[in-house]
């Protein structure tokens, strides 16, 4: 009887030796990259953390070779990590190839990139450097992880108070990045925009004309919040190259132009093109459309938008709402869609004075 049941117990201990283990998921590994404005405090991150978590995305992991140590104190936990390096220029961690091994360390999946303040000062490195070097890093991302999926942002501004020429510079830099983004996206790897310029004021929302102040920050954590959730629901398909389509502008002192420059399953991007056809110079404009199939707007660029059930309105930015006569402003912006996207017509009106 006992060599009986010391064998059922043999056999019991084989069974649960070989059993396989059930593991948990691994988290998202998100890594924020950037300068100052990442670092220290940097507290956006604190604050986007908080709203992640409090919206159930717990299944996250923020990481990197630096850590603030809690030094927001925010009121609440929060995920110190990040690869945020005061000083430091998009195109100085490329000519060095400071990148590679911070990816090495931290192995994220997604990347939050807000870099390029500091390649404004002083007005000197063209625009087409900068973009240079935001391609090289995205290249050593990819080739850390080639599945890699990338958020860049349109970033915040600096006023003219802390640098004369850095305004215009920032603007430049924000309206070449959807084009650029574009050129680079992938299946496996897509490059989306975090726009966190629009709706930022320069002086009120940073603490000295460059770095943000606690408003700074919350409204920096309100832009990446949609971008990133878009990302981590799944929802990252990159456009197919489709041929553009466009409505005809409507006639009148103010014309505007819509097509959709690319289209995927669920979503596609769009663009409008505000003209003034008048003969003397607008200080504002807005564009108005309906959709007729259910299109939400999810991400604008260039404009500020807002859409009150099928109609979408936006409103030039601060930049480019003075428009000579003949001259034209263009804004994007990403939107989901069923199988039918009818082309809405597209008005305008100008503001003078």
């Amino acid at each position: 009887m006992r060599r009986v049941l010391l064998a059922v117990l043999l056999t019991v201990a084989a069974v649960v030796a070989v059993a396989p283990v059930a593991h948990a998921a691994a988290p998202v590994r998100i890594m924020a990259l950037g300068d100052s404005i990442t670092a220290g405090p940097g507290c956006w991150r604190a604050k986007l953390w908080h709203s992640l978590q409090t919206a159930g995305y717990t299944g996250i992991d923020f990481v990197g070779t630096q850590s603030d140590g809690g030094g927001c104190n925010p009121g609440y936990a929060y995920d110190f990590d990040h690869e945020g390096h005061g000083g430091f220029s998009a195109t100085g961690i490329a000519a060095n190839n400071q990148l590679p091994p911070w990816l090495a360390a931290a192995k994220p999946d997604v990347v939050l990139m807000h870099l390029g303040t500091n390649d404004m000062w002083g007005g000197y490195i063209p625009l087409q450097d900068k973009l240079n070097a935001f391609t090289k890093l995205i290249g050593q991302m990819r080739a850390q992880n080639a599945a890699m999926k990338i958020i860049v942002a349109q970033i915040i501004p600096m006023s003219a108070a802390a640098c004369a020429t850095c305004p215009a510079d920032v603007q430049a830099l924000n309206r070449a990045l959807p084009a650029w983004a574009a050129g680079l996206t992938t299946a496996q790897s897509p490059i989306t925009l975090a726009d966190l310029w629009t709706g930022y004021d320069a002086v009120a929302d940073n603490s000295d004309g460059v770095h943000p102040n606690d408003n700074g920050f919350r409204k920096m954590a309100e832009a990446w919040y949609p971008a990133l959730t878009r990302v981590l629901g799944g929802t990252t398909t990159p456009p197919t190259t489709t041929p553009p389509t466009t409505t005809p502008p409507a006639s009148g002192p103010c014309t505007a132009t819509y097509r959709v420059t690319s289209q995927w399953t669920g979503g596609f991007q769009g663009e409008v093109t505000v003209t003034n056809a008048s003969s003397a110079p607008s200080s504002g404009w807005t564009a108005t459309f309906t959709f007729a199939n259910g299109q939400t707007v999810s991400q604008a660029w260039n404009a500020a938008v807002t859409q009150s059930g099928a109609t979408v309105t936006a409103r030039n930015v601060t930049w480019n709402g003075r428009l000579a006569a003949g001259a034209t402003a263009t804004f994007g912006f990403l939107a989901s869609s069923t199988s039918t996207n009818t082309l809405p017509a597209t008005t305008c009106a100008l503001t003078t004075g």
